[in-house]
């Protein structure tokens, strides 16, 4: 029941930091500036006001403080959200506010995430007793009989930083037409609520009521950001997204159940791999843009249709994800 009204609290929070930022972005002047090489229909969105993921952030955090009991689980689930949505902050501010078209260097946005996944790891290790065993998806978990693997910290920690950092950064891939990635994400962290449910051994309902928390700042920022979007959530929203989920993975002994509930993300992330090694090796391109979304866009697709299709989508990955993790498989 924590978790639903952690959902409520966080929409309603957010919905209404939304009503009174918007217009201090406005005069802020902190529009998106679209780039040129993109959908031309994009070039129409050009000031729109972003780092509107400010809203569900505050949401997010009213939620997990006013409900989650001071769950440590919790507190460092919004621990990854408020430092990696810090990072986006700052990246936005420098190119949208201080108008520094780079913001911060790729290496430094890099560093700063690796060095966060590593706090979340070592402490999710020895502070939380989360372990260093994987679950295998498929192996009947929920009937106690699954299959775990002890990775050893040594292997476990690059793994898992791997893991982290690049799904904050293909959630942030992601967030390329209005409403597609806060739509995904409201997926992915119900997902996560269920994972933190049913996951044995997690101890720590807290990371529950944060991901409902995500899913209902997701929620209500939509409201404000679907097509036609009054505001983008920017680097500040996407990588906090990315980074709350990532919190709750390794919490929930969820990294490899992440990368198929986050099929999407996973999806945007490798289209933009593929696309960067066929350019560079044989000159063409395998798809007319990526991410993928704009794949779909350039064959036609009104920008709705991806963004409903992507939904979908997600919800698909979601599904076979809790059950590969938490339901089928096993003898």
């Amino acid at each position: 029941m924590l978790a639903v009204y952690a959902f409520l609290l966080s929409l309603v929070v957010t919905v209404v930091l939304a009503i009174f930022l918007i217009p201090w972005l406005v005069r802020l002047k902190a529009g998106q500036q679209v780039r040129n090489d993109g959908p031309a229909r994009h070039l129409s969105k050009s000031g729109t006001p972003t780092m509107g993921g400010l809203a569900f952030l505050g949401g997010l955090a009213a939620a997990v403080l006013a409900l989650a009991n001071r769950s440590p689980g919790a507190l460092l689930v919004l621990f990854m959200a408020l430092t990696y949505g810090l990072v986006g902050f700052l990246d936005d501010y420098l190119k949208v506010a201080l108008k520094r078209p780079l913001g911060l260097k790729a290496r430094q946005k890099l560093l700063a995430q690796v060095f966060l996944a590593v706090v979340l790891v070592v402490l999710a290790v020895y502070a939380q007793g989360r372990g260093t065993a994987l679950a295998l998806p498929f192996t009947g978990l929920i009937l106690g009989h699954g299959i775990w693997v002890d990775a050893g910290f040594w292997f476990y920690l690059p793994f898992t930083v791997f893991i982290v950092v690049g799904m904050a950064n293909a959630v942030n891939l992601t967030d390329g037409l209005d409403g597609l990635a806060a739509g995904v994400t409201f997926w992915v962290a119900l997902a996560f609520v269920a994972a933190a449910l049913m996951a044995e051994k997690t101890g720590d309902g807290g990371v529950a009521v944060a991901m409902a928390a995500l899913a209902g700042g997701a929620a209500g920022f939509l409201y404000f950001n679907r097509h036609p979007a009054r505001v983008f959530m920017g680097d500040t929203g996407s990588l906090a997204l990315g980074g709350a989920l990532g919190g709750a993975a390794v919490l929930t002994r969820s990294e490899v159940f992440f990368l198929v509930a986050g099929g999407v993300y996973v999806l945007e992330a490798t289209s933009v791999i593929i696309q960067v090694i066929s350019f560079q090796t044989t000159g063409r391109r395998v798809f007319r843009m990526s991410p993928l979304h704009h794949h779909f866009e350039l064959g036609g697709w009104p920008e709705t249709k991806v963004v409903y299709f992507f939904w979908l989508l997600a919800l698909a990955f979601v599904l076979v994800g809790l059950a590969g993790m938490y339901g089928l498989g096993g003898t």
